[in-house]
């Protein structure tokens, strides 16, 4: 269930929202929800070294660029964030999302406690949401029933749920998914409120 909007009319001026919490917090499921119900709601495409792969199209997966282009681009500040993981680059190109906002869109960022710290230090506007889960044994449950992890990446993920968890409290936001639709409310409850703030209405406040 989501949050029923019959005449919803975007903003002038999209909202940034970085979302983060740990791997089988229910990120994935809260951001699907909101996309199908939020109108000119998107996810931000993401720049990286790394190879495409089979099926996947280059501006709409991700932005695949050289790992010298990458480079240069982190030297011109052109990242809002960015990340070396193992052997590739990935980050998020600043000018994509800033003519988004400005064309009244908003965008969605999943990125780690690291990512979101990188942003927030950014010359941008953002609302950070951290998604918990009710507690950490609830949370290895979720992780074991994916049926896709070892043991060992489970232990592994877990050590890095406990560290990320801790960055909870830099957020503007949080949500404890414990029940599925309640979480999903909560969750759009926040992007829609945030996207009816007067800053973002300009026209509106002409028209009256």
């Amino acid at each position: 269930m989501s949050i029923e909007m019959r005449q919803w009319q975007p903003p002038d001026i999209g909202g940034l929202f970085v979302v983060t919490g740990p791997s089988g917090c229910g990120k994935t499921t809260l951001v699907k929800a909101a996309r199908n119900n939020i109108e000119d709601l998107d996810f931000s495409v993401s720049a990286t070294t790394r190879d495409i792969r089979k099926g996947e199209q280059d501006g709409v997966d991700y932005l695949f660029v050289t790992e010298d282009d990458f480079k240069s681009k982190i030297k011109d500040g052109q990242f809002l964030e960015w990340a070396k993981v193992y052997s590739n680059y990935y980050g998020t190109p600043h000018a994509q999302i800033q003519s988004a906002l400005s064309k009244g869109l908003s965008i969605i960022l999943d990125i780690d406690a690291q990512g979101a710290a990188q942003v927030r230090s950014a010359p941008i506007e953002e609302v950070s949401i951290f998604i918990l889960p009710p507690n950490t044994d609830s949370l290895r449950k979720r992780l074991e029933s994916r049926g896709t992890d070892s043991p060992e990446t489970i232990d592994r993920r877990m050590r890095e749920a406990k560290d990320q968890m801790k960055a909870a409290v830099d957020f503007d936001y949080v949500i404890v998914n414990d029940d599925l639709e309640t979480a999903i409310n909560q969750f759009q409850a926040i992007i829609f409120a945030e996207l009816l703030k007067v800053k973002r209405r300009k026209k509106w406040m002409n028209r009256i």
